[in-house]
Protein backbone atom coordinates (compact mmCIF):
# COMPACT_ATOMS: atom_id res chain seq x y z
CA UNK A 1 0.00 0.00 0.00
CA UNK A 2 2.90 2.72 0.64
CA UNK A 3 4.34 1.54 -2.59
CA UNK A 4 0.95 1.87 -4.63
CA UNK A 5 0.66 5.87 -2.39
CA UNK A 6 4.27 7.00 -2.89
CA UNK A 7 3.32 5.98 -7.41
CA UNK A 8 0.27 8.07 -6.92
CA UNK A 9 1.84 11.09 -5.64
CA UNK A 10 4.68 10.91 -8.17
CA UNK A 11 4.26 13.84 -10.48
CA UNK A 12 3.39 12.69 -14.20
CA UNK A 13 5.87 12.68 -16.71
CA UNK A 14 5.48 13.90 -20.45
CA UNK A 15 7.60 14.74 -23.42
CA UNK A 16 7.90 18.60 -22.99
CA UNK A 17 9.32 19.14 -26.38
CA UNK A 18 5.86 17.91 -27.51
CA UNK A 19 3.75 20.05 -25.39
CA UNK A 20 5.57 22.94 -26.18
CA UNK A 21 5.32 22.64 -29.99
CA UNK A 22 1.65 21.29 -29.55
CA UNK A 23 1.38 25.28 -27.66
CA UNK A 24 2.88 26.42 -30.18
CA UNK A 25 0.64 25.49 -33.21
CA UNK A 26 -2.60 26.38 -30.86
CA UNK A 27 -1.92 29.86 -30.41
CA UNK A 28 -0.20 30.11 -34.22
CA UNK A 29 -3.95 29.17 -35.05
CA UNK A 30 -5.78 30.56 -32.40
CA UNK A 31 -3.94 33.57 -31.34
CA UNK A 32 -3.13 34.35 -27.96
CA UNK A 33 -6.11 35.97 -26.15
CA UNK A 34 -8.19 33.30 -27.75
CA UNK A 35 -6.58 30.15 -26.20
CA UNK A 36 -7.64 29.58 -22.63
CA UNK A 37 -5.41 27.45 -20.80
CA UNK A 38 -8.02 24.39 -20.56
CA UNK A 39 -7.29 24.48 -24.50
CA UNK A 40 -3.68 24.46 -24.04
CA UNK A 41 -3.58 21.68 -21.13
CA UNK A 42 -5.95 19.67 -23.37
CA UNK A 43 -3.87 19.84 -26.66
CA UNK A 44 -0.68 19.36 -24.63
CA UNK A 45 -1.58 16.53 -22.68
CA UNK A 46 -1.25 17.36 -19.23
CA UNK A 47 -3.01 19.10 -16.33
CA UNK A 48 -2.98 22.37 -15.46
CA UNK A 49 -0.89 22.18 -12.59
CA UNK A 50 2.20 20.13 -14.85
CA UNK A 51 1.48 23.13 -17.31
CA UNK A 52 2.34 25.76 -14.54
CA UNK A 53 5.18 23.53 -12.97
CA UNK A 54 7.11 22.92 -16.12
CA UNK A 55 6.43 26.94 -18.08
CA UNK A 56 5.01 28.68 -16.07
CA UNK A 57 2.24 30.84 -16.72
CA UNK A 58 0.34 31.05 -20.23
CA UNK A 59 2.28 34.49 -20.93
CA UNK A 60 5.62 32.53 -20.06
CA UNK A 61 4.52 29.54 -22.12
CA UNK A 62 3.78 31.99 -24.83
CA UNK A 63 6.48 33.40 -25.10
CA UNK A 64 8.85 30.19 -25.26
CA UNK A 65 6.44 29.13 -27.95
CA UNK A 66 7.33 32.11 -29.89
CA UNK A 67 10.96 31.72 -29.81
CA UNK A 68 10.75 27.96 -30.25
CA UNK A 69 8.82 29.12 -33.56
CA UNK A 70 11.57 31.56 -34.03
CA UNK A 71 14.13 28.89 -34.04
CA UNK A 72 12.52 26.56 -36.30
CA UNK A 73 12.64 26.41 -40.28
CA UNK A 74 9.39 28.25 -40.74
CA UNK A 75 9.93 30.59 -38.26
CA UNK A 76 14.00 31.34 -38.97
CA UNK A 77 13.79 31.13 -42.97
CA UNK A 78 14.01 35.04 -42.85
CA UNK A 79 17.50 35.49 -40.65
CA UNK A 80 19.02 31.81 -42.72
CA UNK A 81 18.52 34.24 -46.12
CA UNK A 82 19.96 37.27 -44.79
CA UNK A 83 22.80 35.10 -43.64
CA UNK A 84 23.35 33.02 -46.58
CA UNK A 85 22.98 35.02 -49.60
CA UNK A 86 25.55 37.00 -51.14
CA UNK A 87 23.52 40.27 -52.06
CA UNK A 88 21.01 41.82 -49.85
CA UNK A 89 18.79 41.87 -52.94
CA UNK A 90 19.15 38.06 -53.74
CA UNK A 91 18.72 37.93 -49.46
CA UNK A 92 15.27 40.11 -49.96
CA UNK A 93 14.04 38.29 -52.91
CA UNK A 94 14.13 34.50 -50.98
CA UNK A 95 12.44 36.00 -48.17
CA UNK A 96 9.66 37.26 -50.07
CA UNK A 97 9.77 34.35 -52.20
CA UNK A 98 9.82 31.83 -49.33
CA UNK A 99 7.29 33.36 -46.99
CA UNK A 100 5.04 32.89 -50.26
CA UNK A 101 5.45 29.51 -50.45
CA UNK A 102 5.77 28.72 -46.41
CA UNK A 103 2.27 31.32 -45.16
CA UNK A 104 -0.09 29.43 -46.47
CA UNK A 105 1.87 25.46 -46.26
CA UNK A 106 -1.41 23.86 -45.15
CA UNK A 107 1.10 21.57 -42.74
CA UNK A 108 0.95 24.63 -40.19
CA UNK A 109 -1.34 27.33 -39.16
CA UNK A 110 -1.56 29.87 -41.60
CA UNK A 111 1.12 32.96 -41.98
CA UNK A 112 3.06 34.10 -39.43
CA UNK A 113 2.85 33.27 -35.47
CA UNK A 114 4.88 36.76 -34.49
CA UNK A 115 2.57 38.66 -36.81
CA UNK A 116 -0.77 37.11 -36.10
CA UNK A 117 -0.70 35.58 -32.87
CA UNK A 118 -1.57 38.95 -30.70
CA UNK A 119 -4.20 39.59 -32.63
CA UNK A 120 -7.26 41.07 -30.21
CA UNK A 121 -5.13 41.35 -27.29
CA UNK A 122 -6.81 42.26 -24.29
CA UNK A 123 -6.03 45.32 -22.31
CA UNK A 124 -4.68 43.44 -19.56
CA UNK A 125 -2.46 40.67 -21.43
CA UNK A 126 -1.30 44.59 -23.62
CA UNK A 127 2.56 42.91 -22.43
CA UNK A 128 2.25 40.28 -25.30
CA UNK A 129 1.27 42.77 -27.58
CA UNK A 130 4.44 44.20 -26.90
CA UNK A 131 6.32 41.76 -26.68
CA UNK A 132 5.39 40.56 -30.62
CA UNK A 133 5.71 44.06 -31.57
CA UNK A 134 9.73 44.22 -30.16
CA UNK A 135 10.03 41.37 -31.66
CA UNK A 136 8.72 42.20 -35.07
CA UNK A 137 10.71 45.61 -34.35
CA UNK A 138 14.17 44.10 -34.08
CA UNK A 139 13.76 41.93 -37.56
CA UNK A 140 12.89 45.84 -38.87
CA UNK A 141 16.33 46.57 -37.81
CA UNK A 142 17.79 43.98 -38.63
CA UNK A 143 16.35 44.62 -42.55
CA UNK A 144 17.80 47.75 -42.32
CA UNK A 145 21.33 46.89 -41.06
CA UNK A 146 21.71 44.83 -44.10
CA UNK A 147 19.80 47.33 -46.46
CA UNK A 148 22.84 49.97 -44.84
CA UNK A 149 25.48 47.76 -45.83
CA UNK A 150 24.26 47.45 -49.01
CA UNK A 151 24.14 50.32 -49.97
CA UNK A 152 27.36 51.31 -48.31
CA UNK A 153 28.83 48.48 -50.49
CA UNK A 154 27.61 49.89 -54.07
CA UNK A 155 24.04 47.19 -53.61
CA UNK A 156 22.12 50.52 -53.17
CA UNK A 157 22.23 53.92 -55.02
CA UNK A 158 22.99 56.78 -52.46
CA UNK A 159 19.74 58.08 -52.36
CA UNK A 160 18.55 54.86 -51.14
CA UNK A 161 16.87 54.94 -47.28
CA UNK A 162 17.82 51.91 -45.84
CA UNK A 163 15.06 52.61 -43.23
CA UNK A 164 12.23 53.35 -45.65
CA UNK A 165 13.24 50.56 -47.76
CA UNK A 166 13.34 48.02 -44.43
CA UNK A 167 9.66 49.43 -43.51
CA UNK A 168 8.54 48.79 -46.91
CA UNK A 169 9.77 45.09 -46.95
CA UNK A 170 8.31 44.55 -43.30
CA UNK A 171 4.99 45.74 -44.65
CA UNK A 172 4.96 43.57 -47.29
CA UNK A 173 6.14 40.13 -45.40
CA UNK A 174 3.17 40.96 -42.72
CA UNK A 175 0.85 41.63 -45.39
CA UNK A 176 1.90 38.50 -47.28
CA UNK A 177 1.20 36.55 -44.04
CA UNK A 178 -2.24 38.30 -43.47
CA UNK A 179 -3.11 37.40 -46.68
CA UNK A 180 -2.28 33.68 -46.66
CA UNK A 181 -4.36 33.66 -43.25
CA UNK A 182 -7.29 34.74 -45.29
CA UNK A 183 -6.72 32.10 -47.82
CA UNK A 184 -4.47 33.38 -50.13
CA UNK A 185 -2.89 30.89 -52.42
CA UNK A 186 0.74 30.26 -52.81
CA UNK A 187 0.77 31.66 -56.83
CA UNK A 188 -1.08 34.57 -55.60
CA UNK A 189 1.36 35.23 -52.96
CA UNK A 190 4.31 34.44 -55.43
CA UNK A 191 2.86 37.11 -57.68
CA UNK A 192 2.26 39.46 -54.91
CA UNK A 193 6.17 39.07 -54.13
CA UNK A 194 7.50 39.92 -57.59
CA UNK A 195 5.83 42.86 -57.97
CA UNK A 196 7.25 43.72 -54.35
CA UNK A 197 10.63 43.15 -55.77
CA UNK A 198 9.92 45.19 -58.82
CA UNK A 199 10.63 48.55 -56.22
CA UNK A 200 14.18 47.36 -55.74
CA UNK A 201 15.95 50.94 -56.40
CA UNK A 202 18.82 49.42 -58.34
CA UNK A 203 19.15 46.92 -61.38
CA UNK A 204 19.38 43.62 -59.69
CA UNK A 205 22.50 41.75 -58.83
Amino acid sequence: MTETRAERGRPRTFDRTAALAAATRLFWERGYAATSVAELTEAMGIRPGSLYAAFGDKKSLFEEAVHSYGRSPVGAFMGVALEEEPTAYAAFARILREAAVIYPDPAHPAGCMTICAATNVAAQDAEVEEFLRDLRNRSLDVFEVRLREARQAGELPDTADPRALAAYFAAVVQGLSQRARDGATAAELAATAELALAAWPVARL
